[in-house]
Formats: C-alpha cells, structure tokens, sequence
C-alpha cells in the first residue's frame, strides 16, 4: 500500500539532456536547423527573419508586413491559401515580436511535399491587397480603442516607454499611426528583410533527409538573395528611478509595473539573476505572492520576470490591485525587494527554489518542438549549448551568499521605474 498520509521526499533533477540541433547550409546560404526527436509524422517548419531597418516615421512597417504575409499573393487569394493549407490538415501561423518576425507550418510528414509550395508563395510573393489593408487598419484601430480601456495594457506601454524611449521596445502605437501606413511601405520591407540574406530556418520534429532535401528544393533556390540590410541597434535612454502616475477617474483597481532595463541572456549572471528572481515572484510560491495575494489579499497574482531580448534585457514586477490598497501594495514590494538586499534566503526556501526551477526547466521538455524552442534561445543570442549546461549548474550550486549579493548590484528599488495607472 501506498503511505498517502505522507509527502515524498524531495529529489533534485540529476540529469537533463537537449535533443541538439543539427546544422545544414541550404544551396543559396540559408543556415538550417534539424531537431529531430519526433515519434510521429509530424513536423514544424520555422522561417525566422530578423527585424531590420526599424525607423520612428514608419513604426508598423514590420508589424503590419508580418501579420499580412498570408493575405494574398500574386496567384491565391487570402481565401485559397487558407483553403490550400486545410485542405491538407496543416496549420499556418505568422509571428513578430520586437527582434523577429517568423512564418511557421505545421504539417504531416507525408504533405510537407504538397504545402511547402505555398509557403515559398507567401514569404517570395505576397502582394498587400489594398482592401485587406484596409480591413487590417480597422480591425488593429478596434482592437487599440478596446486595449486602451485597460489599466493593465496602459501601464506596459507606460513602462516600455520609460525604459527604451523611441525604440522599437519603447514604441506605443495610436490611432493615427494605422491612419499613416500604407501598401508601399509594406511592400517596402517585405523586398528588404524577406529574403535569404536575413532568413533562418528551424525544423523540428520527424526529420529526416528526405524533410532536409525538400526544405532546400524550395528554399534554397530560385529565390532572390536581397540588399544588404542594418540590423536593428539601439541607444536606450539612461534611467535613474522615478514614479509615473497616470490616474484614471473612477478606477477600482490601479495597475503595478515596476522595474528596470537589466541583463540579456549572453550576460554571466543571468542564470544566477533568474534564481533570485523565482524567490521574489517567479512562480506561485514566490515571496510576492505569499506576501500580496495570499497574507494581505491585495490582488489575485503578482509576478516578477526577467526577459531577455536582442539587444538589451528588463526585469519587472507587475500586477492589478485594488485602488484603496495600491500604495500599500508598492510599500510591500518595496519591502520585499530590500529584504533580498539584507537578508540570507533560507536553505530550506532555496531549495525548494531549485527543485521547482530544475523540474520546470525538465518539464519544458515535452517533445521536439519544445528542444527547438530551447535552441531558438540560445542561436539569437549568439550562445551555444553550453549556456544551458551553466544554467543547470548554476541553478544547483548557488548559495545564499551569491543571492544576496546579486540582490544588492541588481535590486535597488530606489533605481527602479514605477507606473501606477488607475488611483493610488
């Protein structure tokens, strides 16, 4: 029989191991790379493309060209490229995010023959109808006005504003910026950063050669190679603390963003910064939660994060209380912060802190898309698989001491940016 009355004992995550990827050059330059780890005849193909070019007088240029790739080409309609993809049970998506923009299928093995084709369509041949523009352009308007209602969509574009200024991070849209894009800008951008010079492609799942070979007939030929292009770089706006209050009468709840421009995946200390960060609010046990939510019942969820982008990284805390408890909500994450700064963390709660990050990172690992994932981290910020083989290691070796120390060069509340939207 099974002792139910009580808890099994702890046991730390001995061994994790990445399914690696392997690297392939396509005939015209293109780098791939193969995760293959499936056990089903399935698999995901990822064309990646860096974000170029960004310019202030044209600040959707990227966002908008991404999102409408698959809204017609020279030959099929939007309507016939979604019915060419059903037709086959396969699924497409297109994403951007501030440093890439990506086109993604996912197919069975055996179609991968019958929808690659219209892919190479879509990132070779798109054409921007003007009416789909336009629907584009209103449907994005609709979406802002109901966004804008939102404490907490306010306070995040609040925040990037205070911490990365007029660049691509920092960047709000209005109204107005829809009312200024235009088919030739997307039409633009599509020629300079949808080509091969600025393209990488991951696959993932059952790989094979076969996979390889069929991926490199339609992308590795017979494709424009493109002009040279500027990566995208930034001078970020040097901040030292400061509060930005954006009251909104007859709030009920106030929204809580506070935090800093901080350390990138590439930095030595990321790993360490990323422990620390778990104890103050990086998962449901952590001291912000058992503090805010839990002991004083000021909010359903508070968290803290630390992100990493291309060229810069944050760290925040943010959450939504209510408005009668909003500055007693900042003067307990106030406290929580400076405890982090004169306080050993105890073995017991480190532990516990290590065991969750270590199963969490293992449990991430589910199948060959989530091992792609965990390259994609690492090849866009010029790491290799060693980064994780220090993250493992880092995460089990870390003491107390190390903790408080980080907490003191990092965490200064003081230093931090702190938006309120809503009432105090």
């Amino acid at each position: 029989m099974i002792e139910r009355t009580q808890a099994p004992d702890f046991k730390q995550v001995e061994n994790i191991e990445l399914v690696k990827a392997d690297n392939y050059t396509l005939d015209n330059g293109i780098k791939l790379f193969a995760i293959n780890a499936g056990t089903q005849d399935l698999v995901r193909v990822e064309l990646i493309f860096k974000n170029v070019n960004w310019n202030i007088n044209k600040p959707l240029q990227a966002y908008a060209a991404n999102t409408m790739l698959v809204e017609g080409t020279s030959k099929l309609s939007a309507l016939q490229l979604a019915e060419e993809i059903d037709y086959y049970g396969a699924f497409l998506q297109t994403d951007y995010n501030y440093d890439q923009s990506s086109v993604t299928l996912y197919t069975l093995t055996k179609h991968l023959g019958a929808t690659l084709p219209v892919i190479k369509q879509i990132i070779s041949d798109s054409v921007f109808p003007e009416d789909e523009l336009e629907t584009f352009k209103r449907n994005q308007k609709q979406k802002l006005s109901v966004n804008l209602e939102k404490n907490d969509f306010l306070s995040r574009r609040a925040f990037n504003r205070a911490l990365f200024g007029d660049s691509i991070y920092g960047f709000s849209s209005v109204a107005a910026d829809y009312d200024k894009l235009h088919r030739d800008q997307l039409v633009e951008y599509f020629n300079l950063a949808y080509r091969p010079n600025n393209c990488s492609i991951v696959v993932s799942g059952k790989v094979d050669e076969a996979t390889i070979s069929l991926i490199n007939g339609y992308f590795g030929k017979n494709w424009d190679k493109g002009v040279d292009i500027t990566p995208n770089s930034f001078t970020l706006p040097i901040r030292t603390g400061a509060e930005h209050y954006h009251e909104r009468e007859g709030a009920l709840q106030s929204a809580i963003r506070i935090g800093q421009v901080s350390i990138s995946r590439n930095h030595p200390d990321f790993a360490a910064l990323q422990v620390l960060n778990t104890v103050l609010g990086g998962y449901f046990g952590s001291r912000l939660m058992a503090n805010i939510r839990e002991d004083k019942g000021y909010t359903y969820g508070i968290g803290s994060a630390l992100v990493s982008m291309q060229n810069t990284g944050y760290f925040f805390i943010a959450s939504e209380v209510g408005a009668q408890v909003c500055t007693s909500a900042v003067a307990e994450i106030q406290k929580e912060v400076t405890t982090l700064r004169t306080e050993l963390i105890p073995a017991e709660e480190l532990a516990l802190v290590k065991n969750y990050m270590l199963g969490s990172f293992l449990g991430g690992l589910e199948n060959a898309f989530s091992h792609a994932d965990k390259f994609k981290n690492i090849y866009f910020s010029g790491l290799g698989y060693d980064y994780y083989e220090n993250y493992i290691t880092t995460v089990k070796t870390i003491t107390s001491e190390k903790l408080l120390e980080l907490a003191n060069f990092y965490l200064n509340f003081d230093s931090f940016e702190k938006i309120i939207v809503g009432k105090k």
